[in-house]
């Protein structure tokens, strides 16, 4: 069952004082849908009539679920928004009975969190506000509360579209509540408290010991021993501290979130060996005694994965949960809301895991070119066939004395802007990119995509980039979405003030095409003044089209020259080209000016 509640604080009932609420559900497999506004009783009457469902919303687990509960309890919907939204409260902490109330709730939204607005424009659906204010404070007219209902049954609806492309998301939660025997009521939580629920973890009270790490006994630094030195001062002891040196090729940053290196603007042919450190995190747990000091039986998250490896060997789908749950674990040792919380073994699976790949770092440099280390694996260039095999005899050596397994995979070329930005590329046409500027596209994760296209087209298959984007007429191929952000009071389109915090852009190629700013409050000549400022990465003439744009080709008036000179920049921009910026004539400066 999907739904959305809309709340408007400040539209009182003249009669009972109470907020105006509405809530659009629709039942995912008869795609039927019922509307409640202002009606706790009836409400009530349809939660009990489904009850045993799971309610699927978007941002739910913060937000609408503890609207539904406070209305089941008798709240006012304004009191628990307003608690919610203005001061940042906690749902348990406003609805504090809500716990008492069962009710099956998945919230589909990904995390790190991003709007629905915004998936919404990714997927190239109408992404236009409601005309009705979120602050009024007046009576609704009939057409106001039609367009907030209409409004609300669009989120619902794109809300199972998100569903639908992330359904892997909600069949894995439930698998982990069926292969683990959990109750019902544990699916609300994230995958994190899973974990700390399915290992049997018991709250400790901060033992206030996190930075007395520990270095792996099997360990053999030589050349870079200095980096034990490092973690091990005091002075160090914060999260903020970074350590950089020289490995042979690149400068390496070691810090308590992983390990980064890499030689910047990188191109190279020839045999690219790449080594990763298999399941490197829970390796760590299960090998060097790293798992939450707060869990009694050790073995069982061992067995975990033991058992999930037997069933992935025979291609049984039901290695997925047990995966989730072994890889769902680092994360809880830093939640000091999770019963894992134990921020020492984390400190001690991270440090182990940088010590242990700079050990074989230091081993294998000087046979090949170090061009790429991260937090569990490294990308070699490597001369010839028989260096190939040298690496892998070292290797073998450290997988053996480390107890931990290599991954390894050959590509014939690689082109890096730096270490979180690369494609790599085998004999066959195959490829691995990573950087917003080259990563493989979806439609939750779709902004500038024939940038990108024209770029992997170039390199893969050695089509011009013009080619690319001048053959193309797909309108959201070429959608840039922005946010004007609650830290500004609105967005411009030149001089027309927008009401829409979601915009997607499109360069436009006629003469009086204006571009998108934000306003915010600044103080200027002494008082307070809204200040417009351009949107960055927009272009200086654009169109907006917020409506469903799915199917619909470009106009006339599209500039492609736009993408055609952003995808050179960043074609040069990785392959080491200065790029020489174009000035501005006065014209368009003027044409530009607020």
């Amino acid at each position: 069952m999907f739904y959305d509640f809309e709340v408007l604080s400040n539209c009182k009932d003249e009669i009972t004082g109470r907020s105006y609420w509405c809530v659009v559900f629709i039942d995912y497999d008869s795609k039927k849908g019922k509307i409640i506004k202002n009606n706790e009783d009836e409400l009530r009457r349809f939660y009990n009539l489904t009850k045993e469902y799971i309610y699927v919303g978007y941002n739910c687990r913060s937000y609408d679920q503890h609207i539904f509960k406070g209305l089941l309890l008798g709240m006012d919907a304004g009191y628990v928004n307003d608690k919610l939204i203005v001061e940042g409260k906690k749902g348990f902490e406003i609805v504090r009975d809500g716990f008492k109330i069962p009710f099956n709730n998945f919230d589909i939204m990904p995390n790190p969190p991003i709007g629905l607005k915004t998936l919404e424009g990714f997927m190239g659906s109408n992404i236009k506000e409601s005309s009705v204010p979120f602050n009024i404070d007046r009576p609704l007219t009939d057409e106001e509360e039609k367009d907030l209902i209409r409004y609300c049954a669009h989120d619902v609806k794109e809300t199972v579209k998100v569903f639908d492309i992330r359904r892997a998301e909600f069949d894995s939660q439930l698998a982990i509540i069926d292969t683990f025997d959990l109750s019902m009521n544990q699916f609300n939580k994230t995958k994190a408290q899973l974990a700390g629920f399915t290992l049997g973890a018991e709250k400790h009270p901060h033992r206030g010991d996190e930075f007395d790490m520990i270095v792996p006994d099997t360990l053999v630094l030589n050349k870079y021993k200095h980096v034990i030195d490092w973690y091990m001062n005091p002075e160090n002891h914060n999260y903020k501290a970074k350590l950089k040196f020289h490995v042979k090729d690149s400068e390496l940053i070691l810090g308590y979130g992983g390990a980064h290196a890499a030689i910047p603007k990188y191109n190279a042919e020839g045999i690219i060996l790449c080594a990763d450190v298999a399941s490197l995190y829970p390796s760590l747990m299960i090998e060097y005694g790293f798992m939450s000091r707060n869990v009694k039986d050790k073995d069982k998250y061992k067995l975990i994965r033991d058992e999930r490896l037997r069933l992935k060997a025979l291609k049984d789908p039901r290695q997925q949960p047990m995966k989730i749950i072994l890889n769902s674990t680092y994360g809880a040792l830093k939640d000091k809301f999770n019963p894992l919380y134990d921020p020492l073994q984390a400190n001690n699976v991270c440090l182990a895991g940088q010590l242990l790949l700079l050990d074989l770092v230091e081993k294998v440099e000087d046979l090949c070119v170090v061009n790429n280390i991260n937090t569990d694996g490294l990308f070699m260039t490597v001369k010839d066939r028989e260096t190939v095999d040298k690496i892998k005899e070292i290797a073998a050596e450290w997988e053996k004395r480390t107890r931990l397994d290599l991954e390894w995979e050959e590509f014939s070329k690689i082109y890096q802007k730096d270490v979180n930005n690369y494609i790599i590329i085998n004999d066959k046409g195959k490829y691995k990119s990573k950087g917003a500027w080259l990563k493989s596209l979806d439609d939750l994760d779709y902004d500038l995509p024939i940038v990108n296209k024209a770029l992997v087209n170039y390199f893969t298959k050695n089509v011009p980039l013009e080619e690319t984007i001048n053959n193309c007429n797909e309108l959201r191929e070429f959608q840039k979405l922005v946010k004007v952000s609650s830290k500004y009071l609105y967005g411009l389109h030149g001089e027309e003030r927008l009401y829409e915090k979601v915009l997607r852009v499109f360069a436009d190629n006629r003469e009086n095409a204006k571009g998108v700013f934000k306003v915010k409050l600044k103080m200027k000549d002494g008082l307070e003044q809204e200040v417009p400022e351009k949107i960055g990465n927009t272009p200086d003439k654009c169109f907006i089209d917020n409506d469903d744009i799915k199917g619909v080709k470009v106009p006339t008036y599209l500039d492609k020259n736009y993408y055609v000179e952003l995808a050179k920049e960043r074609l040069n921009n990785i392959l080491g080209i200065p790029n020489r910026k174009k000035k501005k004539s006065k014209k368009d400066e003027q044409k530009n000016e607020k």
